[in-house]
């Protein structure tokens, strides 16, 4: 089971930031913090740098790694990537967010309803 589905618009960039960073992944985690209690928390990462239970989902030319504290926050989200006017961004679909900040980086999760994937 994939714990998130990428659109080709979010694979596409993905590739992209790694081949031009020349860096072996993007990664998305959450840590605590924000004005809603967790932040999406971006980055790249390299191979070496992974630990046991990381997910690994392949783009293509590049990966996406999401931390194992983070994979039970981000079941069932959907990624894409908007290519705007106005500005560009990753946006996240999840469906475990409580509730999120207009900033796009913040939200809140309702432990209680939290699953770990098997």
């Amino acid at each position: 089971m994939a714990i998130m589905t990428l659109t080709d618009s979010a694979k596409n960039k993905i590739n992209t930031l790694c081949t031009e960073t020349g860096n072996w992944a993007v990664s998305l985690n959450l840590k605590g913090g924000g004005c809603a209690g967790f932040e999406y928390d971006w980055g790249f990462t390299n191979e070496s740098e992974l630990e046991q239970g990381d997910e690994i989902i392949e783009t293509g030319s590049g990966r996406l790694v999401i931390n194992s504290t983070s994979i039970m926050f981000l079941v069932g989200t959907e990624l894409d990537y908007k290519n705007e006017v106005f500005g560009s961004m990753f946006d996240i679909r999840n469906p475990n967010a409580q509730s999120s900040c207009g900033c796009g980086v913040s939200v809140n999760f309702d432990m209680d309803k939290l699953t770990i994937p098997a």
